[in-house]
């Protein structure tokens, strides 16, 4: 027709920001090996969309919260300096969205409820001591962490603003949620180390 078409933004990725707070345990063996266990719980916006391909509508879908626990493995490679593996159960919230046209960028009267979908997460990261150049910090140190986590698929259904009733349409949607984070970490080190404590 000539008319412009205002298109609605779509991020086919995701992206955003998250916080974290968790706790752990870990153990440090005599060959320089530490093996530890944690649970953490992440908040934000964490945000994406979800597109129904024939009807030209779409979503932005956001993962406010979740939370991990599992394990992690990991090798001093310098005294001070912790590199590491971790895997484990983690379970995600999504919000509802408000649906709409791709082309007008108009609300289309429908929306999709929220959900929980677990899985499992596996990353790895670096973790310093924060007694470097001159500075004095026991207990505290640094860490930097790259996570993927994959959760379960979830059929989302379209509904009604008024009724609350499916159109009879869902959209197939497998979060799939990749972090990286740095985090401030305090280490009581309440029982004696087999070797010097990193």
């Amino acid at each position: 027709t000539g008319a412009p078409i205002l298109g609605f933004n779509q991020r086919q990725g995701g992206d955003g920001w998250y916080g974290t707070v968790g706790a752990g345990y870990d153990w440090q063996t005599a060959n320089s090996w530490v093996i530890g266990v944690f649970a953490d719980g992440q908040f934000g916006s964490l945000k994406g969309t979800i597109q129904d391909q024939g009807l030209g509508i779409a979503g932005n879908i956001k993962n406010d919260y979740s939370w991990a626990a599992g394990a992690r493995l990991g090798y001093l490679v310098a005294p001070n300096v912790l590199s590491y593996v971790n895997a484990g159960y983690s379970s995600s919230h999504w919000k509802g969205t408000t649906l709409f046209n791709t082309a007008t960028a108009l609300p289309v009267g429908g929306h999709t409820n929220g959900f929980d979908r677990s899985g499992w997460f596996v990353g790895g990261g670096v973790e310093n001591n924060l007694n470097i150049f001159g500075i004095t910090a026991p207990g505290w140190f640094m860490k930097t962490e790259y996570r993927a986590a994959y959760y379960d698929s979830k059929n989302i259904s379209e509904l009604a603003d008024v009724t609350n009733i499916s159109n009879g349409r869902d959209i197939t949607f497998r979060p799939f949620v990749q972090t990286i984070s740095t985090s401030l970490v305090y280490r009581f080190n309440w029982t004696g180390p087999v070797v010097a404590k990193y």
